[in-house]
């Protein structure tokens, strides 16, 4: 896990305080006392209350609550080490494969507390799929990659149910016509910006209901990017999208809402206009204007 070891000349949480005075900050040892903004919403698809995530004994999220929307682009930004990315790893679990990972608090797909005891973590990873920054398209064909998903659920009766579903999700994901020939070759031969999508089209073909993005165009070039941008604008219709990026200008050009960390801390969360225009707290307007991170 990555700690923050810089001395940054920070305001002391002036939307709390109201105070404009300046301190020497190497961490924050405790919670925020309120995010501020509206990190609620109606009728959320899913919605996370008092999130703590130690490490160990090292705290990395601090008591995080916020809701994902159906139908919109949350994006996550933040300097390098904030939390954001782990946060994102919570919401499907992906955190349960780090053994001194200890999550507490409730994060809830529609009514399931996705914490439960009792909850199997293969159904949930179906309903709430991950992109991850690097593309890891399966060792399989193209066709294979699409079908292994619904294959190992059940989602299919037949060859010609999985050929449609195989289809759907590489149409959905803007691949269908530049791979439809080649079905049958590696998906790993395909270039990077294709394999992204092919990766794309992996997670739709279960059926989720919310997709995770782990900066999923950090290792692409600007022409294959601006393609995951125009997919992830379509995809929005149909899915609860949240992504981490680094990349300021592609949260502003991609997502509705945006929510702001900082050393596990969720500052300020408000519409995407709102927080690059005229944000709130004073930490989320000097990372965004450069004075850090």
């Amino acid at each position: 896990m990555n700690t923050v070891t810089d001395v940054i000349t920070q305001p002391a949480f002036p939307a709390i305080t109201g105070q404009r005075d300046t301190m020497a900050v190497t961490k924050l040892d405790t919670p925020l006392e309120k995010t501020v903004g509206n990190p609620f919403v109606e009728k959320p698809r899913m919605t996370c209350r008092d999130v703590f995530v130690h490490y160990g004994e090292s705290c990395a999220i601090k008591d995080v609550s916020i809701d994902v929307a159906g139908n919109e682009v949350l994006a996550m930004i933040g300097p390098s080490g904030c939390g954001k990315s782990t946060f994102l790893r919570c919401l499907n679990r992906m955190n349960d494969t780090v053994s001194s990972c200890r999550v507490s608090g409730e994060i809830r797909l529609d009514d399931m507390n996705i914490y439960d005891a009792s909850v199997d973590v293969v159904p949930l990873r179906a309903r709430v799929g991950m992109v991850f920054q690097k593309p890891n398209p399966f060792p399989k064909s193209i066709y294979d990659n699409i079908a292994y998903g619904p294959k190992i659920h059940g989602l299919t009766r037949n060859k010609a149910e999985l050929d449609e579903v195989v289809e759907t999700s590489l149409k959905k994901a803007g691949l269908w016509t530049e791979v439809k020939d080649r079905l049958a070759e590696p998906g790993t031969g395909l270039s990077g910006g294709q394999q992204q999508r092919l990766c794309i089209a992996r997670a739709i073909a279960v059926s989720p209901e919310v997709i995770l993005m782990d900066e999923p165009c950090s290792a692409l070039d600007p022409i294959a990017t601006a393609k995951i941008e125009e997919l992830i604008a379509e995809l929005r219709t149909q899915y609860s999208i949240v992504i981490v990026t680094h990349a300021m200008q592609q949260a502003s050009r991609v997502s509705q809402r945006t929510a702001y960390f900082h050393l596990g801390n969720l500052v300020e969360v408000g519409a995407t206009e709102h927080i690059f225009t005229n944000p709130k707290h004073r930490l989320t307007e000097d990372y965004i204007t450069g004075r850090f991170g």
